[in-house]
């Protein structure tokens, strides 16, 4: 989508807002080559780190991230809770694992939010999965629409699925909803008399960089129906390019599955990437963590004051900014997708810098409930680019609405 959308891209000229890379800054080099020399160098502790791995990962990168999350306390997990549930590593960061996860599941309904992670969504469907979207409210999923739409449905429902700081909407799964959908797919797993799993996506979980907002509580710790599951990265806190994402949840034949479905595709990430991550983890993810997250804040404050200042009088609502690096605008009149008036303003080849974003339409289920609102709303990332392009694109884009609503021109037609 993003590459279709910046054909002639012209890098250091034109601001992506769309792309959902990390902040280049955040990345520690210089620690990945002491990580690297470090599993070269100590090959009693890192055995063959060079050679196949394990189809169920590293046993040092498991033991390493089932010891930091106990000792950071992410998530509230304890040693207990740990202790009685299985870890396995992906074969290419977690979107391997969500897409393992379609293939060793039958298809089915998967019930999931609106706006919805849609590189995902949008994969499951072609596998043959059908979408149940449920509209957020500001804690996440709204449990009477769930209710509401999952009525006489329920025999087909395959997982739950929730992106727990969602994409694209930065909206935070409160404690109590994560509490909340669980009892829901376990109670709909004990009138089924089958396993119903929920799937909980921690991709931005780490990136709580709000003081004020309170921390996240696995929903692990309580999962007496053994359904629930939680996939984890360390993408955003460490680099994308490890590419270590990570499965935990109760042991059994699903799990069993993943392992198999690994295999079949060529074994776990490299065996030296997930040493390399284990040393990180082991010795430098405390300060690491720390700075990644005071980079985002800064950036996240910055920005926040940017989208008021510029956009805030065409806002219908703005949310994000607390975890992870998205915003996402709803406006009240002025319509984003790539016909409008207001997407072909910012992207226009007079010379001007272009500016790139994700529409809101590619963001909702086209035959959900915000298939119209959706064609008003933008996820802009304050991840790649820095503030001040950021802040420059604000401009621009004040200029795009100011523009529509001069010439009263909302929508290209279809």
């Amino acid at each position: 989508m993003m590459a279709e959308f910046a054909h002639g891209f012209r890098d250091g000229v034109d601001i992506n807002l769309g792309v959902g890379y990390v902040n280049e800054e955040t990345i520690p080099v210089p620690l990945l080559g002491e990580a690297l020399q470090a599993v070269a160098a100590d090959p009693a502790r890192y055995r063959q780190a060079f050679n196949y791995g394990s189809p169920a990962g590293s046993a040092n990168l498991a033991a390493s991230i089932r010891d930091f999350l106990v000792r950071l306390r992410i998530g509230s997990l304890d040693a207990a809770t740990i202790a009685r549930n299985r870890l396995i590593v992906g074969a290419c960061g977690a979107t391997s694992i969500l897409d393992s996860i379609a293939d060793v599941l039958e298809p089915g309904i998967v019930v999931t939010s609106d706006p919805m992670y849609y590189i995902y969504t949008e994969a499951l469907e072609r596998k043959g999965f059908e979408l149940l979207t449920i509209p957020e409210d500001a804690e996440g999923m709204d449990l009477a629409a769930l209710d509401r739409r999952l009525a006489g449905r329920e025999d087909r429902v395959a997982f739950f699925y929730t992106v727990t700081v969602n994409n694209p909407s930065c909206t935070m799964l409160s404690n109590e909803r994560r509490q909340a959908l669980y009892r829901r797919a376990a109670s709909l797993s004990e009138r089924q008399g089958r396993v119903v799993p929920i799937f909980y996506d921690l991709a931005y979980e780490l990136l709580l960089h709000d003081p004020a907002a309170p921390p996240f509580v696995s929903a692990l710790p309580g999962d007496a129906a053994g359904i629930a599951y939680e996939i984890g990265t360390l993408s955003k806190v460490l680099a994308p390019g490890l590419r270590i994402g990570y499965l935990l949840g109760p042991d059994g034949p699903f799990m069993n599955a993943m392992v198999q479905r690994t295999s079949d595709v060529g074994f776990s990430a490299p065996l030296f990437v997930q040493e390399m991550s284990s040393y990180l983890l082991d010795r430098h993810i405390e300060q690491q963590l720390a700075a990644v997250n005071a980079g985002y804040r800064a950036k996240a404050l910055a920005v926040g004051a940017a989208i008021e200042r510029e956009l805030g009088p065409f806002l219908e609502e703005r949310r994000g900014g607390s975890a992870g690096f998205y915003f996402y605008l709803t406006f009240k009149d002025i319509e984003t997708h790539p016909r409008s008036a207001f997407f072909r303003h910012l992207t226009r080849d007079d010379g001007t810098p272009r500016v790139y974003y994700i529409p809101g339409e590619y963001c909702v289920h086209p035959g959900g409930d915000l298939a119209e609102k959706g064609e008003r709303q933008l996820r802009l990332s304050y991840g790649f680019e820095d503030a001040a392009r950021i802040v420059e694109a604000l401009g621009l884009m004040r200029r795009a609405a100011e523009y529509c609503l001069n010439e009263q021109v909302f929508m290209i037609p279809r």
